[in-house]
């Protein structure tokens, strides 16, 4: 029997509450280092505002320019506070999309929130220790209007981008298939241009889009799909491969045979695949599938594309997976069981590895090098389900489009 709404908010609320205290604690006080990023390199950052030095305006910057705005937000209660300033945020944010997602208190909606809290809970505290935890509710919020409010759900996605690159998956998505696809598209172009603008203005120059360069000489990331291999041969101590510190981007990095060559090849193959999805989607519009029934599938393929053919193979990469899972558990309920229940253990999995065992990793234990493998086997799972459901959504429309042929 389900409960009454007048029981059913609190009881979220309350849920919600507890789910982000208790992946804070986890942060502050469990085990591992997951706070690097935020109490060094971002605050790092925000501190550099007062000798007045901009990344992204006075230096290159590893992120689109508009990271800077949190970043330099959780300043706002002063240095003492600024981890715990950037929980908030990054709380308030979330409290902004999971209000979106439960608003009315639908049944159906209540379930895809449940799962989000448990999706978070079991990614741990990668889940609100980076600028993504930024990104990821602002593209829910942004996926959830673009049924009532297209302007601004399009609006919020190429803020979102300009944040951090990978909600550009979902303009991508959107572009192929959506109706509206040239007032999408003059909008995204309107706004990335007054970006653009601004910034110049204020003295970039070219660190406005040295997000676009800044990384694509590093080497590949320890739990890269990709840096598998190099994993494995090192932790079955083979000669020649082992892990290393780059003081550069501030990352472990494989090395050993080929990897130069890997490296080079990983952005060309990620571009390649990201294209062969997009096609996917394109033919299955052309053969009669409707929007609701392609974007879902296509958001999702393009995200893990992202996600699962990328040198770079951060943790936080895996909190992407929360906005095209609920968007396509929204639309489609049930039928997304699979990818909602993968999404989960994939987070589990990833919170395991980091931050808790992140030193056995670090030397390359077959244990975690194991966990590692499962865990990014089934991101490419993942990526087979949602390219299965974008071929046979397209199959289904050219079946559609012959028998109405014949009769």
């Amino acid at each position: 029997m389900s409960r009454p709404p007048s029981q059913r908010a609190p009881l979220l609320w309350g849920a919600f509450v507890l789910v982000h205290v208790v992946i804070v604690l986890l942060a502050l006080y469990g085990p591992g280092n997951p706070l690097g990023d935020v109490a060094v390199v971002y605050r790092g950052w925000a501190d550099g505002l007062r000798n007045g030095t901009i990344v992204g305006i006075d230096a290159p910057f590893v992120y689109p320019i508009l990271a800077m705005l949190p970043i330099s937000a959780a300043l706002a209660l002063g240095d003492a506070l600024y981890l715990y300033t950037w929980f908030l945020l990054v709380t308030l944010c979330d409290a902004a999309a999971f209000f979106m997602l439960v608003r009315g208190l639908h049944p159906h909606r209540v379930r895809v929130a449940w799962w989000w809290l448990l999706f978070q809970l079991l990614l741990g505290p990668i889940a609100l220790a980076r600028i993504d935890s930024i990104t990821v509710p602002v593209t829910i919020i942004g996926l959830l209007w673009l049924g009532s409010r297209p302007f601004w759900g399009t609006a919020l996605l190429v803020l979102a981008t300009w944040v951090k690159i990978w909600p550009a998956a979902v303009i991508a998505a959107l572009f192929v298939v959506w109706p509206q696809r040239w007032r999408m598209l003059l909008l995204a172009s309107a706004i990335s241009l007054g970006i653009v603008v601004v910034a110049l203005v204020l003295g970039s120059g070219r660190n406005v889009v040295s997000f676009v360069t800044a990384q694509t000489a590093r080497g590949i990331q320890i739990e890269a799909p990709v840096a598998g291999f190099w994993m494995w041969l090192t932790a079955l101590r083979v000669p020649a491969s082992s892990l290393y510190y780059d003081r550069d981007i501030l990352t472990f990095q494989v090395a050993g045979p080929g990897v130069d060559v890997a490296s080079a090849l990983m952005t060309p193959l990620m571009a390649l695949m990201a294209i062969c999805v997009v096609l996917l989607g394109a033919r299955a519009t052309r053969a009669g599938a409707a929007f609701v029934t392609v974007f879902p599938p296509l958001v999702l393929a393009l995200t893990v594309t992202l996600i699962a053919f990328n040198k770079v193979g951060s943790p936080q990469f895996m909190a992407w997976l929360a906005a095209p899972i609920i968007l396509g558990l929204v639309w489609h309920g049930a039928a997304w069981r699979t990818p909602a229940t993968l999404a989960l253990v994939i987070a589990a999995l990833t919170q395991l590895v980091y931050p808790y065992f992140y030193d056995w990793l670090l030397v390359a234990d077959p244990t975690l090098v194991f966990v590692l493998s499962v865990r990014n086997l089934l991101e490419f799972v993942l990526l087979g389900w949602a390219v299965r459901e974008l071929w046979s959504y397209d199959r289904r429309g050219e079946r559609s489009l012959t028998n109405s042929l014949q009769t």
